[in-house]
């Protein structure tokens, strides 16, 4: 009975932290004469564990959208890809026919040293075999992580060689990437993808200017799209590379939360060059605290749709078996003073509906579609240009979603895994004279191709996966796939920057980004000056 009340005690408290002493002793009083009833006296034999995390969920699901509770293991895995590193053996993989394949080798990495190379496939692992048993995802992250310095062996089977090769590897930290990409769009113009804020975004943000810096950069496409945040220090430090000394990022307030604000200390890195930011409805929290200070402060051009609106910060509070409560404290603003949480007063339900909802009301289509009240407008804070509140960040140049690419097909195609797996077994047959042939990426975009004869092996494959064929819709959706598929051998040849070189070039609002920051007078005049 001690553990369970010292769960409940820690949690109730945090609720109601700032209250008064008698309000939380009343509240104690009576929640654990419901536990103790429920633990001592109920009819059956009840799990205690279970009740405590069931007693938290739902709480927490009373108050807001995003606070939340996660076991030790939801929690582990939660903060591996924000911490920037876990310990492992450094490949990218795949569940090919119940078989382990390898996609990749992490440059560097301990399988790298090895000798264990992309096409292999491992058989078995510290004598359990793996292959052929249904692996999962989970099973394989099992198998190959674990703590620094310990070893696994392992069987592959490659191809080419007739007998089975076995490995010992030395696990160590692997790290995680959050830039995915950074290349030159043109001899001037740099392009840099961020795909979350972890502990580790700002140091590979700097080596990624760096290194286009050498190659001539003189203006910078940052692409938001999709970022779903992270870490609040992280967001603040890449914003402070674009921005004076001493402007205002952000600040967070709440009830019992006095207003703290993060404020740029240092002159960025790159306060004086052109800036366009790409974001959508994906782009959510961190994302959404660095275009709203650099829209704030008329710093950059934003470019998109509406972000999606999530501006509550939550605090968190370890147990000590190692699951955690993420509760919010706080709502974030932007530096001329917009909320950007997005109302949840609907439910949760209502709330995480809210980007269906854009798209069948028009939004996702149509800037007109989207209305704001008059006591939303506010003034960016150097050239006075009206911007608007009420949840999300919205873009100074709208760029409607494009559907005429998208079909039924192309999306069962698509989310049966058919195109990607096909992708991922062109690969491993061809991979010795595809890095023959295309040294490099440049090499590889302009003279790979996607034929007729390979889009009539998709769609075969697609047949054996039971995806309805309806020949309309993959005439309609042919150059879709074929870019998809020529995007997933790059990423798997070379790089996952290379995936977005041959992307995004039918992205609408990457080449609205482009065209814009190659406008001087355009640039201008959407930032007021």
């Amino acid at each position: 009975m001690k553990r369970i009340y010292c769960l409940v005690t820690v949690c109730v408290m945090s609720l109601v932290m700032g209250a008064s002493m008698a309000q939380i002793s009343d509240a104690m009083r009576k929640l654990n004469t419901a536990v103790f009833a429920v633990r001592e006296m109920y009819v059956d034999t009840v799990n205690e564990t279970e009740i405590v995390e069931d007693m938290i969920n739902h709480m927490l699901q009373e108050l807001d959208p995003h606070s939340s509770y996660t076991t030790a293991e939801e929690t582990k895995e939660l903060n591996e890809p924000l911490e920037g590193n876990f310990s492992g053996i450094g490949i990218q993989f795949n569940i090919d026919n119940d078989t382990l394949l390898v996609v990749q080798i992490i440059a560097g990495g301990p399988s790298e040293r090895v000798g264990l190379q992309a096409g292999d496939r491992i058989v078995a692992v510290n004598d359990s075999v793996i292959a052929g048993v249904g692996l999962k995802t989970a099973d394989v992250r099992k198998f190959l992580r674990g703590p620094e310095g310990t070893s696994v062996e392992v069987r592959v089977v490659r191809r080419g060689v007739d007998k089975p090769i076995d490995f010992r590897i030395v696990r160590e930290q692997i790290p995680i990437y959050s830039v995915d990409a950074a290349y030159m769009v043109d001899d001037k113009t740099g392009y840099i993808r961020v795909s979350r804020f972890a502990s580790t975004t700002h140091d590979e943000m700097i080596e990624a200017m760096h290194k286009l810096d050498k190659q001539g950069m003189k203006q910078l496409i940052l692409d938001l799209q999709d970022n779903g945040g992270g870490y609040l220090m992280s967001a603040v430090y890449m914003a402070n590379e674009f921005l004076d000394r001493g402007r205002l990022i952000v600040y967070t307030e709440g009830d019992k939360s006095p207003r703290s604000e993060a404020v740029a200390e240092a002159q960025g890195s790159f306060v004086d060059k052109k800036l366009v930011v790409l974001v959508d409805e994906g782009s959510a929290s961190s994302s959404e605290i660095v275009s709203g200070a650099l829209q704030d402060w008329d710093r950059a051009v934003l470019v998109g749709r509406r972000t999606f609106g999530k501006g509550l910060v939550q605090r968190p509070i370890p147990f000590a078996d190692g699951s955690m409560i993420r509760l919010t404290v706080s709502r974030y603003y932007t530096p001329a003073g917009r909320c950007i949480q997005k109302p949840y007063d609907k439910g949760g339900e209502a709330y995480f509906r809210d980007i269906y909802d854009r798209y069948k009301h028009g939004e996702m289509m149509h800037a007109d579609s989207i209305q704001f009240a008059d006591s939303l407008q506010y003034k960016t804070l150097v050239t006075g240009r009206t911007i608007y509140g009420g949840g999300g960040i919205m873009p100074d140049v709208f760029v409607p979603l494009d559907t005429t690419l998208y079909t039924d097909y192309h999306r069962d195609i698509v989310a049966k895994g058919t195109l990607s797996q096909f992708a991922m077994k062109y690969i491993d047959k061809h991979r010795k004279s595809l890095e023959k042939r295309y040294k490099d990426v440049e090499t590889y975009i302009t003279q790979f191709e996607v034929d007729d004869k390979m889009m009539q092996h998709l769609k075969e494959a697609g047949d054996a996966d039971k995806v309805e064929y309806d020949a309309d819709e993959a005439a309609q959706s042919r150059d879709m796939m074929a870019r998809q598929l020529k995007a997933l051998i790059a990423r798997d040849l070379f790089d996952m920057s290379a995936y977005f070189q041959v992307m995004n070039p039918i992205d609408p609002v990457y080449l609205k980004g482009v065209e814009i920051i190659n406008n001087d007078e355009e640039y201008n005049k959407l930032l007021g000056r």
